[in-house]
């Protein structure tokens, strides 16, 4: 089996990205150093695939500990790299420790890369890159623009530094997948979305407050220019997404495209924060307690992909709707708690 390094594996999309490359065939090798995630999701991963999958707890800025795992496990032909900090607001309050993180571990793995002659990278950016876009949905060639928060702005620099590899004439071939909104859990409930403390992003806060654990959900504003005044996102099953890591590696292998590429990883719909609610209540049967509150400083009012690269090159296209995404979230929250109340 061909082995492909997944840093950040034990993270939400990293863990969802690992199942899929081991049933397509693949070998990954996790390298995860747990600042933002748990040792548990090793668990959800073995159960779910059959097996307990190599993982190596390191630091992705330490080069001299990232050498040994490339000296050890021979024949890599690959690498996802996910690990990142990835919260916007501690950006704002801790920007170097982003730059270090982010950008540092980039670096450090791309000369690693260099020396071991590892030379197939898939990136994992994001849609931030296109800030306050002027018009939707959003293509590859929309403009990049000024960056809201410094975890956008190490999106930006880490894809200027591919942009200046491939320019250089180096024989690495990359891929960066710009997500939009990832959402819901595996299927078998055994892996999902773990955010540490108050969660950041709409799914997680939702399903810790249909559970109980938050009081309520506050949605920042309903003035926007939406049809119902909320933010409007694209929301992806995190299933989709993995398998969309999984449609890049093969085409990296097989040796097409250029030298660098780019594509929208989304549904190619816009989904208000309303209606997001909605899908959560019809797709579970749980009532949710919310208000409307002011505006977050910094949302981007609306922001959704046009897919067609995405679905012309890679042949890829997201299959769940957002009920199944909102209830698989849903049944890996329950799982959660059921999992507590046996300790």
């Amino acid at each position: 089996m061909k082995k492909i390094l997944v840093t950040g594996g034990a993270g939400y999309i990293g863990s969802h990205t690992v199942v899929e490359l081991v049933e397509a065939g693949y070998e990954p090798i996790i390298v995860d150093n747990f600042s933002n995630s748990e040792e548990s999701a090793l668990e959800g991963i073995a159960a779910i695939v059959g097996r307990n999958v190599t993982c190596h707890r390191v630091d992705c800025t330490d080069s001299k500990a990232l050498r040994e795992v490339f000296e050890k496990e021979q024949d890599i032909v690959g690498v996802i790299h996910f690990a990142a900090n990835k919260a916007v607001g501690e950006s704002v309050e801790n920007p170097l420790k982003y730059y270090h993180n982010n950008v540092g571990s980039l670096v450090a793995l791309l000369q690693v890369m260099e020396e071991f002659k590892v030379n197939k990278l898939v990136f994992s950016s994001s849609c931030t890159v296109y800030g306050v876009p002027e018009s939707l949905p959003v293509t590859e060639e929309t403009p990049v623009q000024k960056a809201n928060s410094p975890y956008g702005n190490t999106k930006k620099i880490c894809e200027e530094i591919l942009t200046d590899v491939a320019a250089s004439g180096s024989t690495l071939k990359s891929i960066a997948l710009r997500y939009f909104n990832p959402i819901g859990a595996h299927p078998s409930a055994k892996i999902g979305e773990l955010p540490l403390g108050v969660p950041s992003n709409l799914v997680p806060f939702i399903t810790q407050t249909a559970i109980g654990m938050r009081e309520q959900l506050t949605i920042f504003g309903n003035d926007y220019d939406t049809p119902d005044g909320t933010n409007i996102r694209d929301y992806v099953h995190v299933v989709d997404l993995a398998k969309a890591h999984v449609v890049a590696v093969e085409r990296l292998l097989e040796e097409k495209g250029e030298s660098l590429e780019f594509f929208n990883i989304g549904t190619g719909n816009g989904t208000t924060v309303l209606e997001a609610v909605k899908a959560f209540e019809s797709a579970t049967g749980v009532k949710l307690n919310y208000k409307i509150g002011p505006r977050r400083a910094g949302d981007v009012p609306k922001i959704y992909a046009d897919v067609a690269k995405a679905t012309e090159a890679l042949g890829f296209k997201t299959t769940s709707t957002l009920e199944e995404a909102m209830k698989s979230a849903w049944d890996w929250q329950v799982s959660l708690k059921e999992s507590t109340a046996k300790v």
